[in-house]
């Protein structure tokens, strides 16, 4: 656990930020936006809903999340088996989906809102300069987390103390012939490279965990305040369908990290309770939350913004790139084939969620 307080001090900062730059915008807005009335407004059956919400998105989450952790017994679901790969494309598509096509068209609907000043909202594309800006943090940080990991764990290449291991074997090489140093060799780069290959999915499922929690937390939010129950009846069902899958990315990248299994079930437990944790905290500040405050609008927006662009980040470079660049897909077309259809299938079923969410 030691070993990740530079990465999470990094990503601390960056928030830390973005709470100085809404602390900022707030005292150059309006004191307030006049909310629009509807017939679906209806507090006590949005508080029903409410609560069905919170029931059914931790069951879901806690399914999605935990599926891949016992799949182990299951032969068929085994990470190095190609059903795993496909099922993980599926994941990814559905988290990319979830940056491209929820996230990120509602910070620019906040952020864009007639509730907020003509300078400095609607005169410079901040949605896009925080999602860019938190891509390049979330690859800093990544770069940063690994490094930091290497050092730590000492898996990092140290040529010095290859060519000393190496010197028995060149001896005995010297008289039994070159087969045996050889194999030395071989069987070194492969622990080498299956430390580092662990390594990496130790940093992803981090980095993909906080992520998914920050825009857990803020979904939430935005659903425990509204008492528009129209809208959260459709935002309910695109959630449940959302966590699931999305936990199912999640999990699939802590199980291939191989924690210890009290680290699985901690980081299970927390993008579990995220959403509905959320949901709790605008209920308790329904009265103080106003979706169409300007405060509101701002400090969501900017989290919105930052949590897209690490989700698109984490989705393109760490689960998709990494995958199909792997030697596992580039040995084999048809499984490229069917991971390529996989991640259209999981895309198109989150931007589909789009209508209702």
């Amino acid at each position: 656990m030691a070993t990740s307080n530079p990465k999470l001090s990094i990503i601390s900062i960056f928030f830390i930020i973005l709470s100085f730059l809404t602390l900022q915008a707030e005292s150059v807005v309006k004191e307030g936006c006049v909310e629009e009335t509807s017939s679906c407004n209806d507090k006590a059956k949005a508080l029903t809903l409410k609560i069905i919400a919170i029931v059914s998105i931790l069951v879901t989450s806690m399914i999605g999340v935990s599926a891949p952790l016992f799949t182990r017994s299951i032969p068929a679901l085994h990470p190095d088996r190609s059903l795993f790969v496909i099922v993980k494309a599926f994941a990814a598509g559905i988290i990319l989906a979830t940056g491209f096509m929820h996230v990120l068209p509602d910070s620019f609907d906040m952020l864009s809102s007639s509730c907020l000043p003509e300078n400095p909202w609607h005169k410079f594309p901040f949605t896009g300069f925080l999602a860019m800006l938190s891509a390049i943090v979330t690859l800093m940080v990544d770069s940063l987390a690994t490094s930091v990991y290497s050092k730590k764990s000492n898996v990092g290449v140290n040529p010095e103390s290859i060519t000393h291991g190496a010197e028995p074997d060149r001896e005995m090489a010297s008289n039994v012939g070159g087969h045996f140093h050889g194999h030395g060799h071989h069987y070194e780069d492969k622990l080498a490279g299956g430390a580092k290959q662990l390594l990496r999915y130790r940093v992803v499922a981090m980095v993909l965990e906080l992520g998914i929690i920050v825009h857990s937390v803020v979904i939430g939010l935005s659903l425990g305040a509204s008492s528009n129950t129209c809208t959260i009846k459709g935002l309910v069902a695109a959630l449940c369908f959302h966590q699931m899958f999305e936990g199912m990315g999640l999990g699939g990248c802590i199980l291939q990290a191989e924690y210890k299994p009290l680290k699985k079930a901690v980081m299970a437990f927390f993008f579990s309770v995220t959403t509905p944790f959320g949901i709790a905290l605008g209920i308790a500040l329904s009265k103080m939350y106003k979706e169409n405050s300007p405060s509101a609008l701002i400090t969501v927006g900017l989290l919105n913004a930052s949590s897209a662009g690490l989700l698109i980040y984490m989705a393109l470079v760490d689960l998709l790139a990494a995958d199909f660049m792997g030697p596992k897909l580039q040995g084999s077309i048809k499984l490229q084939v069917k991971s390529f259809m996989a991640v259209l299938l999981g895309a198109g079923g989150m931007s589909v969620m789009a209508k209702w969410a």
